[in-house]
């Protein structure tokens, strides 16, 4: 009984999780960073405490080193590295260089 209440309290969290980052889109287009970056916070503090992965899509729309969410042209500027073979988040407000590779993404298509 117990694994049901558990399995049932994790997808309601993976629910919050997505709704805060939708709602932090939502925000920096309104200009409100700092109101993006408390929903930022409020899901990894959901994901600590009932141990839910943030999903990969959204793990890259927030700083890895001062956890502000990331919205590029407003506060991250957004490259791809032929040489490296990924795809760079700079953070506007840190500095902090964020790499994602892409190869798998180009294998996939091929």
């Amino acid at each position: 009984m117990k694994k049901k209440e558990d399995n049932s309290k994790r997808e309601i969290a993976q629910e919050r999780i997505e709704i805060l980052f939708e709602e932090a889109k939502k925000q920096a287009l309104k200009g409100r960073l700092k109101l993006c970056n408390k929903y930022v916070f409020v899901a990894r503090k959901i994901s600590g405490k009932f141990k839910v992965k943030i999903p990969t899509e959204l793990r890259r729309k927030f700083c890895h080193k001062c956890y502000h969410y990331l919205y590029p042209g407003i506060n991250c500027n957004v490259r791809t590295n032929k040489r490296t073979q990924a795809v760079e988040y700079e953070c506007k407000d840190c500095g902090k260089i964020n790499r994602y590779s892409y190869i798998k993404e180009k294998r996939e298509k091929q």
